[in-house]
């Protein structure tokens, strides 16, 4: 009695502007909603003060130094889940059982 090997579905892979719809586009708003909580709670200025008290920043930079960098966080994430839910198929050989 042989058995049935489940066929291999590959999925063509995704143009190169979907990927990066997939990954920046939910980070971006992640960021934001972030950047938001965040700041609701910190005065940027005062956050300046205890971490850099040299460094001469504006209110306003300091608001976007802190977006781009939670924007860089959410998209690490974001490219770590996308990692990790590639088809395997495109990775492991097929093997030759049946």
């Amino acid at each position: 009695m042989k058995l049935r090997a489940e066929p291999v579905i590959d999925h063509p892979p995704r143009p190169l502007a979907q990927r990066l719809g997939a990954i920046l586009w939910p980070s971006f708003f992640a960021a934001g909603v972030a950047t938001a909580a965040v700041f609701a709670h910190f005065d940027p200025l005062a956050l300046r003060d205890l971490v850099w008290p040299e460094l001469e920043i504006s209110r306003g930079s300091a608001y976007t130094l802190g977006f781009f960098l939670l924007w860089s966080c959410t998209a690490a994430s974001s490219l770590f889940t996308w990692l990790l839910l590639r088809p395997s198929s495109r990775f492991n050989p097929p093997t030759g059982r049946m």
